[in-house]
């Protein structure tokens, strides 16, 4: 959950997993549609559906105990070289390192460390700068120095190191910062320039029949797969609301009204979705189902299409 998420957001939705999934076999056991729901909101469900695949494995195949050695740990689904280091390092307090955004900041910003760390030569030095501070960890504190040291490495960048304006009079290792003491420390890391945002405009539909929603779900290997959403389409200059919507949903949409515009941001995309109401339509229904809002409620959403079923609810 905290991959790319803050603790303070991450909170909430843990202690709700834990309260209804409190293990690995818990786990296991769910379908995928109650983990995806459990995490409805969180955002990159590929995480979510990772995890599934991994405890199934555990369980599977290490009797529900999870593997304390660092290969073993890789191979599992969603797990990468920073994630395995983390949990062997913190959990098991073996000398292995972490590299993460946070890391990066402190350990460029430490040693002076030029280049753009996602290149290969850059990115390999500070692998193996943490790999040797890790490795001191463990022969200063035998018992839990290479926890502490990754724990402290990823506090210190995402409290004091910070991207901008960091508190580099309250860092422990400001006497030795090679940044801090050449007057450069707003110049590290050495990152790329970010690619810039893209503006999408998307409309979405809420066809009503008796009291029931048309929702959809989304297939397999897109975005958000598994999920589910009103019908909606992307817009473009070309084509009109009503042409867009016969093309891509076979739906009238001519009487369409608009009932709300929701703005959002996912990764480097600025979407605006406009929410418009439509009446049954008199076509036949060969994709999605209709359902009533407390069914929907069951069911996990992409976070702007929740926000359209509260608004229902609420109206």
């Amino acid at each position: 959950m905290l991959q790319q998420t803050q603790v303070k957001t991450v909170i909430p939705y843990w202690e709700r997993w834990m309260k209804c999934l409190p293990n690995v076999r818990a786990l296991a056991r769910a379908s995928e549609r109650r983990v995806l729901k459990l995490w409805e909101g969180l955002g990159y469900y590929s995480r979510a559906r990772n995890l599934h695949r991994a405890a199934k494995i555990i369980v599977a195949q290490c009797g529900g105990t999870f593997p304390p050695d660092f290969e073993s740990v890789l191979d599992l689904p969603g797990i990468g070289r920073y994630t395995a280091g983390a949990i062997c390092s913190i959990a098991f307090n073996q000398p292995q390192p972490i590299v993460d955004g946070n890391v990066i900041r402190v350990l460029t910003r430490l040693f002076g460390l030029r280049g753009n760390p996602k290149e290969r030569r850059v990115n390999e030095k500070l692998w193996g700068l943490a790999t040797q501070l890790v490795k001191s960890a463990q022969q200063i504190d035998a018992g839990r120095g290479c926890s502490h040291l990754n724990q402290a490495l990823m506090e210190l960048g995402a409290t004091i190191c910070l991207p901008q304006n960091p508190r580099c009079s309250q860092c422990p290792v400001r006497r030795a910062c090679v940044a801090r003491m050449t007057d450069r420390v707003d110049r590290f890391p050495e990152l790329p320039r970010r690619a810039g945002s893209t503006e999408r405009r998307v409309a979405t539909f809420v066809f009503e029949r008796d009291g029931r929603y048309l929702v959809r779900q989304r297939p397999a290997r897109v975005v958000n797969q598994g999920l589910w959403e009103f019908p909606n389409i992307e817009l473009n200059n070309g084509l009109t609301l009503a042409e867009l919507a016969r093309k891509h949903i076979g739906l009238d949409v001519s009487r369409a009204q608009l009932l709300r515009t929701i703005r959002h941001t996912i990764t480097r995309y600025h979407i605006t979705m406009k929410v418009f109401h439509c009446a049954a339509p008199s076509e036949s229904i060969a994709d999605g189902k209709w359902l009533t809002l407390r069914e929907i409620e069951k069911l996990p959403f992409p976070s702007a299409h929740r926000q359209i079923a509260r608004g229902i609810a609420q109206a």
